[in-house]
């Protein structure tokens, strides 16, 4: 073995990988983004009329659920999710992104699959309204199976100094709005594969359905000037997740038939899941939430509509969420 091809790095297959995804990545371009495609960086201007921006950035990545994926041959999603879980992160700190960056690690390239993916990023960056400013694919043969995948981001965003949302804004009263997610998002997925083991292919088309992306509307909101405080539902549930954006000494009730669950974790349910478990696991159906002052939940609702956003409970005295 002495060239990189018999090693099992294709460097032709990654010139036409680059090739095929210049469009869908330069679509996401506007006229803030600095540089070129194919260079060794790019950037993006900060936009106009800010005081005393704050840079923020998050990274995540898509997780265990790419092995369903790969068991389906279906990636038309998973580029939401990827950038799902890091915008949205983002914003909760009421940050809005600026770039995104990408790195996919196969352990050979394959044509159609590849595209497929960095297109989906594409399209998501393009709904979150931030530039795909670049990225990386990388092999490694002899490390990964031949057709393993990992996929993870990063994002940067900016928010003025005295915006940044947070637990130090939040006040007893304050009134959690709950926005709705229809699907798994992007977490629990060890578990949803463990149950799922012997009939996955079955439940594929469900287990995918890409994450929605609320930085948008977080964003619209926290324009309000109404939202002290926020929390993406990842892993680790609603009351731990929520938890994180509250002070010490205060709580919240969350009364949980303030909204109906989605389809997929009664289906996960009957697996045997028991509902301790499901509540430390999983969204439930609440994706994201707002903590906001009472005077600005109707202004607050009307900016995130388009997620079937409603009040799910109140910011107590004492620690912890509870989950009535």
């Amino acid at each position: 073995m002495t060239s990189y091809r018999e090693a099992g790095v294709d460097l032709e297959g990654a010139e036409r990988h680059t090739a095929s995804i210049a469009g869908p990545v330069t679509s996401t371009w506007t006229a803030d983004v600095v540089g070129v495609f194919g260079g060794f960086a790019a950037g993006v201007r900060l936009p106009d009329g800010l005081e005393d921006p704050v840079l923020m950035m998050s990274t995540d990545g898509v997780g265990t659920k790419l092995e369903i994926a790969r068991q389906a041959d279906r990636w038309e999603g998973v580029g939401f999710d990827l950038v799902a879980m890091c915008v949205d992160d983002l914003a909760a700190t009421g940050a809005r992104p600026l770039g995104f960056v990408d790195y996919l690690a196969v352990g050979s390239l394959h044509t159609e699959r590849d595209q497929a993916i960095v297109e989906s990023i594409a399209t998501a960056c393009s709904q979150a309204g931030c530039p795909l400013l670049g990225g990386e694919t990388a092999e490694h043969p002899g490390v990964m199976d031949v057709d393993a995948v990992d996929l993870a981001g990063a994002v940067m965003g900016v928010v003025e100094s005295d915006h940044v949302l947070g637990p130090d804004r939040v006040e007893e009263g304050d009134v959690v709005i709950g926005l709705i997610s229809p699907n798994l998002r992007s977490n629990g997925f060890s578990l949803v594969r463990s149950i799922f083991a012997d009939d996955i292919a079955d439940h594929a088309a469900t287990l995918l359905e890409p994450s929605v992306i609320y930085s948008p509307a977080v964003i619209e909101a926290c324009a309000t000037e109404g939202v002290h405080a926020a929390a993406h539902i990842t892993g680790g549930g609603l009351a731990a997740n929520l938890g994180r954006a509250l002070p010490p000494g205060l709580g919240a009730t969350i009364e949980m038939t303030s909204w109906e669950r989605p389809a997929v974790f009664g289906l996960i349910a009957e697996r045997g899941v028991p509902e301790e478990e499901m509540r430390q696991t999983f969204n439930l159906g609440i994706g994201f939430c707002l903590v906001t002052a009472p005077h600005a939940v109707d202004a607050v609702l009307g900016a995130t509509t388009a997620q079937h956003s409603r009040p799910i409970g109140t910011v107590t005295r004492g620690g912890g969420v509870r989950l009535a």
